[in-house]
């Protein structure tokens, strides 16, 4: 052989030699036990994902609570206030539930302090009060015992540990969403997402820096920790003990949630309609939502057995819905899935349910006394148009910006922040998986027991078509009340984060464009909102009222104890709170008999006689009747929603439609005939204080009246 081809033939000989010797090296390559890092390195990459997630999700929570503290501070330069300016910032019946919290503390003993808000008549005159279950009290109850029992009173006011208590809340709240996020995209970046445009859209998110004792402040985070655990316990691959931990804490959450609102039982409502639309489409077992249907259940009646026998909680339609289901899954028969005896099944079972839903809620409205809410089936029928009225509280309620539909700003807002346009996006995504998953069961088709990221189905997960049903029905209802957008906004954030982040909803998405890859979308929008919040915080702002606080300094050095001061509810409030003295009427509008108190009280406003106010005051043992230069002088943005409009409307002053007949009045309105002082008007009230706002009238006793 030649030089040139002795190297090949050497190639050719070695070749059966070397791959004789491949498969013994693999095998010694085997026996070498290398492997078992790998599972070490999973185990450890997890571990430390979930770590920093819950590092993050904390963080966010106090980084929030700490943001509204600070954000309070420079806008009320709280730490320089008096203990009468800072009372004052407590405005309508946020004043209310502060005054009790105050209260409690000032009682002997907790004990003695519960019976006397339960059996209360140093608030409103001639009426005795339980005033823990009208108002909800349960909140002031559990800060008051956490700042006597902590020892909390040597360290700190009280006024800032109320507050640092229901900040501390908003920063659950915030560290729920971020949780609930990450568990449906299974990245913590969907959290911090969720925060961010949580805090960005916080106009719309909450009420927290204009009314901070309100009741949803101290309900909704609980409510957040309810959907969160709800959000686990309907994932399909979770362990034992990840749904045993899930069902302990919605039970806890849920409880918590109800006995903190009084309306916390119509929230549960629509959650349990998604879950019943969640068990119709078979997207879940039905064992899990039963057991969320148990929850419920038990909740109502604890709630009913502590709240004082609470009938609200008996006649509410929580309770209706879920005995219904309840007795339909009682009457269901055994039938094999997807066969068409089964579907048919199917639609009478959810006819069933609707049925017997409204009956049982018939029933129990006939057999339960109640007057909860009355006037809330009214304002409803006057709302969507059912019904005309010209009744004062109800077109009072209903020129309530909180209680009108959104106006353009609120869509704007959340476009500009890009929320909208994200949410209505994934919305789309996961709408038509859903639908498409839907076909599949009509169509006989089983769904797959593991989804994996390259089938993108998002549509087969069942918390995410439980969140999609909830948040419709959500924002279908702040489509009509505005007020509601602080409850469905945040979940508006939460969704639109797990869509931006989560790799198996785009993968649906390009699965359906026929793209075979995936580059997941994150929205950064720290570094862009960042500077705006910061500017926000180092911004000089200032609430000063010198004009209250006179009124209030006033009536605490010259106003008897045994004093009753009349005049708008609001004012009233502050009045309870600053001064301690009772009054005639509160904001309040849970109740029948202070609905009326209120419109009979702003007739002051009215054109009727000073003989017909003085018989309205006096009815209440009025001793003291202030007049407010802003009510009685007011300039409306809206036609006919200012109070004097509204009056005149009621009493017939005023043509309000076609055909109204106009009934007309020969007094001026008794607000700007009182400050003349002349015959009659002195005869009955006498000017004993006025300031640039306020016009404080001692009711006189008259023996014999004037014509």
């Amino acid at each position: 052989y030649s030089e040139d081809e002795q190297p090949d033939e050497l190639r050719q000989r070695k070749k059966p030699k070397s791959s004789e010797k491949e498969p013994a090296k693999e095998e010694e390559i085997d026996d070498i036990p290398i492997p078992e890092r790998a599972p070490k390195y999973v185990l450890f990459q997890r571990f430390a994902k979930i770590f920093i997630g819950c590092l993050a999700a904390v963080t966010s929570g106090m980084m929030y609570a700490l943001y509204l503290s600070a954000y309070h501070e420079r806008k009320f330069w709280f730490s320089n206030r008096q203990e009468l300016e800072r009372e004052i910032t407590f405005q309508g019946d946020s004043a209310i539930y502060y005054s009790y919290y105050k209260d409690m503390l000032k009682a002997p003993s907790f004990e003695r302090g519960v019976y006397e808000l339960t059996h209360n008549n140093k608030t409103v005159s001639l009426k005795t009060i339980n005033a823990v279950q009208q108002m909800s009290l349960y909140p002031e109850l559990i800060a008051s015992v956490l700042y006597q029992a902590t020892g909390s009173n040597e360290i700190i006011e009280p006024v800032y540990f109320y507050i640092g208590i229901v900040f501390g809340l908003q920063g659950i709240y915030v560290t729920a969403l971020f949780v609930t996020s990450w568990l449906m995209s299974g990245t913590w970046l969907a959290g911090m997402l969720t925060v961010a445009w949580f805090i960005i859209n916080r106009v719309d998110t909450t009420r927290i820096e204009y009314s901070i004792p309100l009741r949803e402040n101290w309900a909704l985070p609980y409510f957040a920790c309810q959907v969160a655990a709800l959000t686990g316990y309907l994932k399909s691959n979770l362990n034992t003990y990840g749904e045993r931990f899930c069902y302990l804490l919605m039970s806890a959450s849920t409880y918590t949630f109800m006995m903190m609102w009084e309306y916390s039982h119509y929230l549960l409502f629509l959650q349990a309609i998604s879950l019943f639309l969640l068990d119709i489409f078979s997207l879940e077992q039905s064992d899990k939502v039963y057991e969320v249907y148990k929850i419920y259940i038990f909740s109502l009646f604890l709630g009913y057995l502590l709240q004082f026998e609470n009938p609200a909680l008996l006649v509410s339609p929580l309770l209706s819905l879920v005995a219904a289901l309840m007795l339909a899954k009682c009457l269901q028969l055994n039938v094999k899935k997807g066969s068409f005896v089964a579907k048919i099944i199917k639609v009478i079972n959810f006819y069933l349910v609707c049925t017997l839903t409204i009956t049982l809620n018939i029933i129990m409205k006939m057999f339960v006394p109640h007057k909860e809410n009355g006037h809330m089936l009214k304002f409803l029928e006057v709302k969507f148009g059912l019904n005309m009225t010209k009744n004062f509280t109800m077109n009072w309620l209903l020129c309530q910006e909180s209680l009108q539909a959104p106006s353009q700003d609120f869509f704007l807002r959340l476009t500009q922040s890009s929320l909208l346009p994200f949410y209505i996006l994934v919305l789309i995504i996961c709408l038509l998986s859903m639908l498409q998953v839907i076909f599949r069961r009509i169509n006989g088709k089983s769904l797959k027991e593991t989804v994996t990221l390259e089938d993108g189905r998002i549509g087969e997960r069942p918390e995410i078509i439980y969140h999609v049903i909830h948040t419709i029905l959500l924002g279908s209802l702040a489509m009509v009340i505005e007020g509601l957008k602080y409850i469905w906004i945040p979940y508006v954030c939460m969704l639109a984060a797990f869509g931006v982040c989560s790799p198996e909803l785009w993968m649906t998405l390009f699965k359906w464009l026929r793209l075979r890859t995936v580059h997941p979308i994150l929205l950064v929008s720290y570094y862009f909102f960042f500077p705006r919040l910061m500017t926000e915080l180092m911004e000089l702002q200032e609430f000063y009222d010198p004009d209250t606080v006179e009124l209030m300094t006033w009536i605490k050095r010259q106003a008897p104890v045994a004093a009753v001061f009349a005049g708008s509810p609001q004012l009233m409030g502050a009045i309870k709170l600053c001064t301690g003295w009772m009054v005639t009427s509160l904001p309040l509008y849970n109740d029948d008999d202070l609905l009326k108190r209120n419109e009979n009280i702003y007739q002051i406003y009215s054109k009727r006689s000073a003989e017909d106010i003085y018989k309205i005051l006096t009815s209440y043992k009025a001793n003291y009747l202030i007049v407010e230069d802003a009510i009685c002088n007011e300039v409306g943005t809206m036609r006919g929603c200012r109070v004097k409009d509204l009056l005149d409307i009621a009493n017939g002053h005023m043509v309000c439609e076609e055909g109204d007949k106009l009934t007309y009045s020969k007094y001026g309105r008794f607000c700007h005939e009182v400050k003349i002082n002349y015959s009659p008007y002195v005869n009955y009230f006498t000017r004993v204080y006025w300031n640039r706002s306020y016009f404080v009238y001692k009711i006189n006793t008259v023996i014999s009246f004037q014509s």
